[in-house]
């Protein structure tokens, strides 16, 4: 079990990590912070594995806070500015996610964590395979061998083994279902399965497009960055 202190001065920001880690079972938080000083004394008494850690605050950054620290915990930066990021991996940060955060990226960010941590994971909650019923028609099939998800209002159409069925659950939900390290979130209507892009396209003005099959799937701009960090990691 990961333990995690989240040090964000804003109460709201730290309620909503409070309810996207509590989508992880494989992690614990052991208590919150709004300040660097009140963290300082936070990570002396609780002894956590990993700080969800803002950048600016009042009284002190997050930078001053590792600076005070003897032995500072794992650390994944969660801000809203954009500039602060090569600091934050020159600090050797294990990510720097922006607010808002993506379900998907925090995943990912936990994943290294638990990783660099040598922490087992929990068991993924993601169902392994889907039964899918359009008309008279049914299926049972592995989420692996399914290529694309596209969005279509409240439904979700499946594309597997040149079937093309809907799935009455929205993109949404069933994007929290999913392990990120393997699908990705290209856009607002497709998520895509990785193993089954056959190539990166890339277009004028750092436009991107994933090929998949005979179909090519856009990357919005918006989302190339994490693409990127992605294939970086």
């Amino acid at each position: 079990m990961m333990r995690i202190l989240i040090v964000d001065d804003e109460r709201l920001a730290r309620a909503e990590l409070r309810r996207m880690l509590g989508k992880h079972p494989g992690v614990t938080i052991v208590g919150e912070a709004a300040n660097a000083a009140e963290a300082a004394l936070q990570v002396a008494a609780l002894e956590p594995d990993l700080l969800l850690l803002d950048v600016q605050m009042p009284g002190g950054s997050g930078f001053d806070l590792l600076a005070a620290l003897d032995d500072a915990p794992e650390v994944i930066f969660t801000t809203a500015f954009d500039q602060y990021a090569l600091q934050a991996f020159e600090a050797s940060a294990l990510d720097y996610l922006m607010k808002p955060i993506e379900p998907q990226r925090l995943a990912a960010a936990l994943e290294r964590a638990a990783a660099r941590l040598g922490i087992t994971p929990a068991p993924s909650a993601a169902p392994r395979k889907l039964f899918i019923r359009d008309g008279e028609r049914c299926w049972f099939v592995r989420l692996e061998d399914i290529r694309l998800f596209e969005s279509e209002g409240n439904y979700t159409r499946l594309y597997f083994e040149g079937a093309t069925p809907l799935l009455a659950r929205s993109l949404l939900q069933l994007e929290q279902r999913l392990d990120p390290q393997q699908f990705f979130r290209a856009n607002r209507r497709h998520i895509v399965n990785l193993a089954a892009v056959r190539s990166i396209e890339n277009g004028d003005g750092g436009a991107m497009s994933l090929r998949i099959g005979d179909m090519s799937v856009e990357v919005s701009r918006r989302r190339v960055s994490a693409l990127k960090q992605l294939q970086e990691f």
